[in-house]
């Protein structure tokens, strides 16, 4: 299906100011070609100081630069569903890539739009360069037909680590060129209201909703063998997933050779038959 533009942004935001502007003022001021690219914005209904700024500082910088640009309203879902409003730009998106992109991001590539349309037609998880350059692709650039066959990108609100294991499993990562500070709290040390309230999912694999909760594992398992049927229907080599299931391929060989920094912990469980009781424990992935 042939789509309206090359690249779609998308990007939800809540109380956010100055750093939405660097944000938005450095992805579409670096863009080289602003015809090609979409820029699908969130903003929660009960979020007056997002709105108003939208109103005074964002949108008159949009409508200057040409871009194509629309704005969605959201009964306010909070980050732990931060997924879902993902998932609801993606369904309005009408592009060949889908760029996952946040408040806090700030771009430095000149012409990064130029990086991204030569892969054009391929289907792979895009990753750039980002502060320590953690292994996950930390704003996923995913193809159109990776929603179309899932229906979503996410399930998870760790979208990043969500769409880059299933990637890793299917062997679709690609590191492109393009460089990204992501300017959150636990890098820069300043917090703002919308810092403060994130809760992140992770490191209680016996709560449901925790991104190692066993039946969640297994519905990434799922999408990657939906994601591998498309792949044989284009074509594609599924033979790294095949032996991965066989378990003769390590699916996070890439994942390691791409952790330069040693960034990633991998949690376990353990039951303890005397006790009746669960603990975690840590340990390298």
């Amino acid at each position: 299906m042939t789509k309206a533009y090359k690249i779609a942004i998308l990007l939800p935001t809540r109380g956010r100011t100055d750093s939405l502007k660097r944000s938005v003022t450095s992805i579409i001021g670096l863009a080289k070609n602003l015809d090609d690219i979409q820029l699908l914005m969130g903003l929660d209904h009960d979020d007056e100081v997002g709105l108003n700024y939208f109103n005074e500082e964002i949108e008159p910088f949009l409508d200057e630069s040409g871009v194509e640009y629309s704005v969605m309203g959201f009964d306010r879902l909070g980050y732990g569903a931060l997924n879902r409003y993902y998932n609801t730009l993606a369904e309005a998106a009408s592009a060949d890539w889908i760029f996952v992109w946040n408040d806090d991001a700030v771009m430095h590539t000149q012409d990064w739009d130029t990086v991204i349309t030569p892969h054009t037609g391929e289907f792979k998880l895009l990753k750039v360069h980002t502060h320590n350059d953690h292994p996950y692709s930390i704003f996923p650039i995913v193809p159109a037909a990776w929603i179309e066959t899932l229906g979503y990108i996410s399930l998870h609100q760790m979208i990043d680590a969500e769409v880059s294991q299933i990637a890793y499993m299917l062997d679709l990562m690609e590191i492109i060129e393009i460089d990204v500070t992501h300017d959150q709290s636990d890098l820069t040390g300043e917090e703002d209201a919308t810092s403060k309230n994130k809760m992140r999912f992770e490191g209680n694999p016996i709560d449901p909703r925790d991104f190692h909760y066993q039946p969640r594992i297994q519905r990434r398992i799922d999408d990657s063998d939906k994601l591998a049927e498309h792949m044989l229907k284009q074509g594609m080599s599924t033979d790294w997933w095949q032996r991965v299931k066989m378990n003769q391929q390590d699916p996070w060989q890439k994942l390691k050779e791409n952790d330069i920094n040693k960034q990633m912990i991998q949690f376990h469980t353990i039951r303890d038959p005397i006790t009746n009781t669960t603990r975690i424990i840590k340990g390298d992935a």
